[in-house]
């Protein structure tokens, strides 16, 4: 016993020592063992991850990301807040049901840059998701807002030709730094980016109406159409607002020198004696389109001016948000609840009509000899080679008031010709076409479960006095449920989310949700709403799965004996 074995199961002469006695345990190498030991585990862990992390990168890429992406667009909303940025700050301010001129005057800006940048249509598409007309306001609208406030532009120019070019409103805008910069860049003459506009603080104190226009027009110009500001003359809304601000405050000229002071004193007079007419921004938007001056309008964008919302998930169980706060929608436009009842009827009526017909199946091939089970399990699987869009079609073909079916029972007296049955286009024809697409997804694991359970319990059964039918139930069956599981998991699962067959033999009466959350991404192109009907989709899949662990217990799902 001169080598006795020491903790960890190495003995004391081979892989391990001790320095001196009583001391710690050393390597082979003479580094602490316990040191050693946690190296090596540490080096097993790390390979063991190298070898799983090719997995774990496509099972984050291809489930985690998605539905991550899936939940964010769910709740995010931010086009109007994007969009309309000096709207929804200006709303914040202004309770009233028809706001004021301040929030007229926000939305105008916005929606010229808006109509620069072709934002306009997403964002009406957006809000016409939450009310029906919003899409064709905000295009109509856009169309009109480049010519708000033309008669004032044309008074002011009329005063002086300088007004019209892009010169003028820089030197009475632009901080004299910024001008320099930009001089330095003009003659630079590389191709980076002009240099942001930057206000001077005068104009900034005395001119802010106009600022605010000016820098709105000179981002599009300079950042979105890559064009100087000294070359472009600004928007309409630009002189409406130099008008405002010396309508607001006369001696406005008096922080200005040259010619800048000049010419503003010259239309500050003019602006006086009604030369340049004053303009109310509520009219001008009421003239393009009488929705402005309704409350509703305005409801709808301080209701969604938010960036995260609930609206797409109230929306997927038939409510809205209103004035008021979470109400239901209007009976006719009630379709989310019934549609996801039905889903879940229909997977749980086709789901049963697998267990129906695949139990027996599945009980012969497992009882009949190797060889001819061999060879009919060649005919349920036969489905898999072929294309679902072709399974599919075919019971089109078959179940068709003039198909092959109808023929049939036609021919033998069950119906007379004009009392064919309706069997497409509605829920039965969606429950016979996926219960024969999903049969063999019942079958094969009820196959494999009854090929694992020995004949001699049932032999033993019969031997002790019980019937076949006794024999069954009581022995066979108990020792089978495992299969039904299994297969209904895979069933359920497959039917709750299947939208092809569905679509092609459903008609209006025999489709799922999931057809409506493809129409939504596909064609309406709402992919908020499709997001949280996927969402709460999968949330009710989690849940039947949470109570079917409850209640019967997933350890008791096999695939096998």
């Amino acid at each position: 016993m001169a080598d006795a074995t020491i903790s960890g199961g190495l003995p004391q002469g081979r892989g391990a020592k001790t320095a001196s006695p009583g001391g710690p345990m050393l390597a082979a190498d003479g580094t602490p063992l316990r040191a050693s030991l946690a190296r090596s585990l540490r080096r097993q862990k790390m390979r063991a991850l190298l070898l799983i992390a090719p997995l774990l990168l496509f099972i984050l890429v291809t489930f985690v990301m998605p539905i991550g992406d899936m939940l964010f667009r769910s709740v995010e909303n931010h086009i109007v807040a994007d969009t309309l940025p000096r709207t929804v700050a200006a709303l914040r301010d202004d309770p009233s049901e028809v706001p004021g001129e301040p929030v007229f005057r926000a939305m105008a800006e916005d929606l010229q840059v808006a109509v620069e940048e072709k934002t306009h249509t997403q964002l009406g598409t957006r809000l016409n998701y939450e009310s029906s007309g919003m899409s064709s306001l905000l295009r109509g609208t856009g169309r009109d807002v480049k010519g708000m406030g033309e008669d004032v532009a044309k008074a002011v120019t009329g005063l002086d030709d300088a007004w019209e070019e892009p010169g003028t409103w820089v030197a009475l805008l632009a901080d004299p730094a910024w001008v320099q910069t930009q001089a330095e860049w003009a003659a630079a003459d590389d191709k980076s980016p002009e240099p942001a506009f930057a206000a001077s603080a005068a104009a900034t104190e005395r001119l802010p109406r106009t600022v605010e226009a000016y820098q709105a027009f000179a981002h599009v110009t300079q950042a979105d159409d890559g064009d100087s500001v000294t070359e472009e003359e600004p928007w309409n809304l630009a002189y409406v607002a130099l008008a405002d601000d010396l309508r607001a405050d006369p001696g406005a000229a008096e922080a200005f020198e040259g010619d800048n002071r000049a010419r503003l004193d010259a239309l500050s007079a003019a602006v006086a004696d009604g030369t340049v007419p004053a303009v109310s921004y509520r009219d001008m938007f009421v003239e393009s389109d009488d929705a402005w001056g309704e409350p509703g309008t305005w409801s709808v964008l301080r209701t969604f001016s938010s960036r995260f919302t609930p609206g797409y998930y109230l929306n997927a169980v038939d409510l809205k948000l209103g004035p008021n706060g979470i109400e239901m929608r209007e009976p006719k436009d009630r379709i989310y609840l019934q549609l996801f009842v039905r889903t879940l009827v229909m997977s749980l009526v086709i789901t049963g009509t697998c267990i129906l017909l695949g139990y027996p199946i599945a009980f012969l091939l497992a009882n009949l000899p190797e060889r001819t089970a061999n060879l009919l399990m060649i005919l349920v699987l036969l489905p898999f080679w072929t294309s679902l869009l072709v399974r599919t079609s075919a019971w089109k073909v078959l179940l068709q008031q003039q198909g092959v079916i109808n023929d049939i029972l036609v021919w033998l007296g069950i119906v007379g010709d004009g009392n064919r049955l309706a069997l497409i286009n509605n829920q039965t024809g969606t429950i016979i076409a996926m219960t024969h697409i999903l049969l063999p997804f019942m079958i094969l694991p009820l196959y494999s479960v009854m090929k694992g359970i020995p004949k001699s319990y049932v032999r033993a059964a019969k031997s002790l006095g019980a019937n076949d039918w006794t024999a069954f139930w009581r022995v066979y069956f108990p020792q089978s449920v495992p299969g039904i599981g299994a297969g209904s998991i895979l069933c359920f699962i497959l039917a709750i989310g299947y939208y092809i067959t569905p679509e092609l033999v459903g008609g209006t009466k025999g489709v799922f949700i999931s057809n409506r959350i493809a129409y939504h991404i596909s064609d309406s192109l709402n992919w908020g709403l499709a997001a949280a009907l996927g969402t709460i989709l999968l949330a009710v899949v989690m849940l039947l799965y949470w109570a079917y662990d409850r209640l019967v217990g997933i350890d008791n799902v096999k695939l096998g004996g």
